[in-house]
């Protein structure tokens, strides 16, 4: 019994020395199997919509009659007000992709006899994710839900009409006239997510960006062995033995002259935008792969100087092939970044690579703060 407890004691001892040695925190593997039957879905960060609010309730024409006094005067009501549409940021709420492209409010009810008002409809709330831009149709900025909680009020619903009631002069006792319901706002906006991942995987079309997003996260992105799989951004998460959860987001493939446009042009380049650091992705089986890595740096140069700014790394892919050692050698002779040799397909080198992201993840939020 003593020999146990002592033996207890020394395994307990040399584990908790083992980690305390580690300074970054270690990524943790999934062992639950990917599910087959979900269909994919892709990251959407950015919308064009119309929102309309609800039109309120007409007023009510109607004069009182009791059997004691017929002439009563009148007692339509008045409508109900129309419902607003509101945006609300929720941080249950990862993307866009559940707000619809066409939002409508509910109209309120009409007004009834014996002074009864007609119901206000409900507000029309749309939840979406913390960081979100509300641009109007000239795309000035007019909303930014930056914290949890906070609304905005995209389109605000008309007013209800007032019955003939309302209408009752010294002049006129029994009015037959009443109001219609106002008419809701209807209003074009676009949606925009400030921020979408922590990291995001640039490069060319097949180098492996998708491939790589597979191997270290549960998410399905579309693989295949032709360029432009990808024509939307994905985003899988990393888990950390310190419970720390990273954002990888599989981008579109970038091509020369993006800046002007050309490909998905800007709209990749919007993606890129919204990432707090990047993997400049190279396939080593190509022909001299440090050339595209400088089209990849010009092309964010070109669109955002301040991107060159942010935590980068280089991810040496297909390094498992005869002919890319060779080329892993003359790229360290091009560039001064850090270069993680991998196999995404292969699973080589993929811990120390999850290494490497967390450690650009710690300096971006230190660099943030």
């Amino acid at each position: 019994m003593f020999f146990n407890r002592i033996r207890i004691t020394l395994n307990f001892t040399t584990t908790l020395c083992k980690y305390s040695q580690q300074k970054v925190p270690q990524p943790l593997r999934s062992k639950k199997p990917k599910s087959t039957k979900t269909p994919v879905q892709n990251f959407v960060d950015l919308k064009s919509l119309r929102a309309t609010g609800g039109r309120g309730g007409d007023g009510c024409i109607s004069f009182l009659r009791l059997w004691s006094n017929e002439f009563a005067g009148p007692d339509g009501g008045d409508g109900g007000n129309g419902g607003h549409v509101i945006f609300k940021a929720c941080v249950a709420t990862k993307d866009l992709i559940n707000v619809p492209a066409v939002i409508r409010a509910k109209d309120g009810e009409k007004g009834t006899n014996k002074d009864c008002h007609g119901k206000n409809a409900d507000h029309c709330i749309i939840d979406v994710p913390v960081g979100t831009v509300v641009k109007n149709a000239t795309g000035k900025v007019v909303g930014d839900l930056t914290t949890e909680g906070i609304m905005f009020v995209a389109a605000r619903g008309g007013a209800g009409g007032k019955g003939n009631h309302f209408f009752v002069t010294d002049t006129e006792q029994a009015p037959e006239v009443c109001e219609y319901g106002a008419v809701g706002e209807e209003l074009e906006y676009t949606l925009e997510i400030r921020s979408m991942a922590h990291v995001g995987l640039i490069g060319f079309p097949n180098a492996g960006k998708s491939t790589l997003l597979r191997a270290v996260s549960r998410a399905r992105p579309k693989v295949a062995p032709y360029p432009f799989t990808t024509l939307k951004p994905y985003v899988g998460m990393v888990q950390y033995d310190d419970y720390e959860q990273i954002a990888v987001a599989d981008l579109p493939g970038l091509i020369p002259d993006s800046h002007k446009n050309r490909g998905l042009g800007i709209q990749f380049l919007k993606h890129v935008e919204r990432c707090a650091a990047l993997l400049y992705i190279l396939d080593m089986s190509s022909e001299k792969p440090w050339e595209y890595l400088e089209t990849l740096r010009y092309e964010l140069s070109q669109f955002n100087e301040n991107l060159l700014e942010r935590p980068q790394l280089v991810i040496a892919n297909k390094i498992d092939l005869a002919e890319s050692e060779a080329n892993l050698e003359l790229l360290k002779q091009h560039t001064d970044l850090k270069i993680i040799p991998i196999s995404a397909k292969l699973g080589m080198n993929i811990s120390e690579l999850l290494r490497e992201v967390r450690i650009l993840y710690d300096q971006s939020i230190d660099n943030s703060s």
